[in-house]
């Protein structure tokens, strides 16, 4: 059937959530502008018939085919549909006569011999971060990570950098997002309440796929609680990243040294996965104050390809955690778990007198220093013990840790958290397949008090199997 000349007849408009798919409008339409769909509507669970509305003639046919009475209406001629698009597909492919992108590679430039500097903790972290190319710090003040950004805030200006303090945290996390859509490396510090605020804009990171790096000193808490030292975030920052299926690597440093080795390297790995990186320490170590050696380089960044750079050659790009399609977002979300597995191999663990060691001592942040001490005067009472001590928390680094279960007789997690460290590794034990294990200890304090040396040493030697 042919349109009339000069009569402009209706065509139709499909309500999906009333359309069973039956296919009866596919019968009656012989310009075979109606065809079933193979789109799921999560509305129905039904799959909902798809119209070309470029070769019907609106000969009407399929609205009186239709059973149901909302299924198929004549289409007001005066209204147009609003389609939510996804932002990839909204304006079709980005033209431009630039080359095919490559990465713009990072360059190491040496740096002069100089003596060692003794620094804070959050001080060494700036280093790292200025050493490994970054030159973008946004953040809000909060204690006791705030000596991290006034260092900043000194040297950007005269780097050629950019510091801004941000109105909020959540101001904060999106400020960094913009920059490592960019293609440019960015950080914050901040501290467990504002680490809190960042977590939804994180997810966004992770969605997006969007380097940076969040350099969280935990405090105590729940709540506002105060600004002594704690590792009540491991849950967060290896199990709460957000909404989502989300995971970002998280270093455990346990000395100023590593604030600002672990730092630098966070850098890199943010870049090479397109992911966040978490350095977690703990109030103490933040305001802790120690020797620290500068590495032989530091970092000149390039530019990924990726990048949203703004010009020409980058038109191409586009950076966005929208997929409004759900097989589009469950294809994402299993690249993201191919780059989650890929990521277990950056697992790092420290291990201190483990060889044989009887008594294994698990801890990681300013315990593991009470840790160290603990094992060596065990040691001197011929106590064979071991401190094993994380370098990541998340991926747990359960491959060193294993070997260690064919002569251990006992485990104790040293730890200032209600067993969040000690959940990581029961976990990681579990992945691993080992649910038969030894009986697992642990010292424990909250809010700002961290395990002594001589609790741990208590605790080791007040159990019937330990013989001096």
């Amino acid at each position: 059937m042919s349109a009339v000349p000069g009569i402009r007849r209706p065509k139709p408009y499909l309500f999906p959530e009333f359309c069973k798919g039956c296919g009866r409008c596919i019968t009656v339409c012989n310009r075979h502008s109606i065809a079933f769909g193979d789109h799921i509507n999560p509305k129905t669970g039904l799959a909902p018939v798809e119209i070309d509305l470029e070769t019907c003639n609106g000969c009407g046919l399929c609205f009186e085919a239709c059973p149901e009475p909302y299924g198929l209406l004549p289409r007001p001629a005066d209204v147009a549909d609003f389609l939510l698009e996804d932002p990839r597909r909204l304006f079709g492919p980005r033209l431009t006569s630039a080359p095919d992108l490559v990465d713009r590679p990072d360059r190491r430039e040496r740096l002069p011999a100089c003596e060692p500097l003794v620094v804070k903790g959050n001080h060494a972290a700036a280093i790292g971060a200025l050493l490994a190319g970054c030159r973008h710090f946004f953040g809000y003040p909060i204690t006791p990570s705030t000596e991290g950004a006034e260092l900043m805030a000194a040297l950007l200006p005269k780097l050629q950098g950019v510091f801004l303090q941000a109105v909020s945290e959540v101001a904060t996390v999106n400020h960094m997002f913009g920059t490592g859509s960019a293609g440019l490396r960015s950080m914050t510090f901040t501290s467990s309440p504002g680490f809190s605020l960042m977590l939804e804009g994180i997810s966004y990171m992770i969605g997006g796929e969007v380097p940076g790096v969040f350099v969280n000193i935990m405090r105590g808490g729940p709540g506002l609680g105060n600004i002594a030292p704690e590792q009540s975030d491991i849950k967060l920052a290896c199990r709460g990243l957000g909404h989502g299926n989300t995971h970002a690597i998280v270093f455990a440093p346990s000395t100023p040294q590593e604030m600002l080795d672990m730092t630098l390297r966070a850098f890199d790995l943010s870049f090479t996965y397109r992911n966040p990186v978490i350095v977690l320490g703990d109030g103490y170590l933040g305001q802790m104050t120690g020797r620290v050696v500068l590495p032989a380089a530091l970092v000149k960044p390039g530019l990924p390809a990726w990048a949203v750079w703004g010009d020409e050659a980058h038109r191409r790009n586009l950076i966005s955690s929208i997929l409004l399609d759900e097989h589009d977002l469950e294809q994402h979300n299993l690249h993201l778990n191919r780059k989650y597995e890929r990521m277990q191999a950056e697992a790092m663990a420290d291990l201190f007198l483990c060889d044989e060691a009887d008594v294994v001592v698990v801890a990681c942040n300013t315990p593991a220093r009470m840790a160290k001490g603990a094992v060596e005067h065990l040691r001197s009472d011929g106590v064979r013990a071991g401190l094993f001590r994380p370098q990541t928390l998340w991926p747990f680094p359960i491959d060193v840790f294993l070997p260690l279960l064919s002569h251990a007789r006992r485990i104790v997690v040293v730890e200032a958290s209600a067993g969040q460290l000690e959940d990581e590794l029961r976990l990681a034990l579990s992945h691993a397949g080992v649910h038969a294990v030894t009986e697992i200890e642990s010292v424990r304090h909250f809010g700002g008090i961290l395990p002594q040396q001589h609790e741990i040493v208590a605790k080791v030697m007040s159990h019937d199997e330990v013989h001096a």
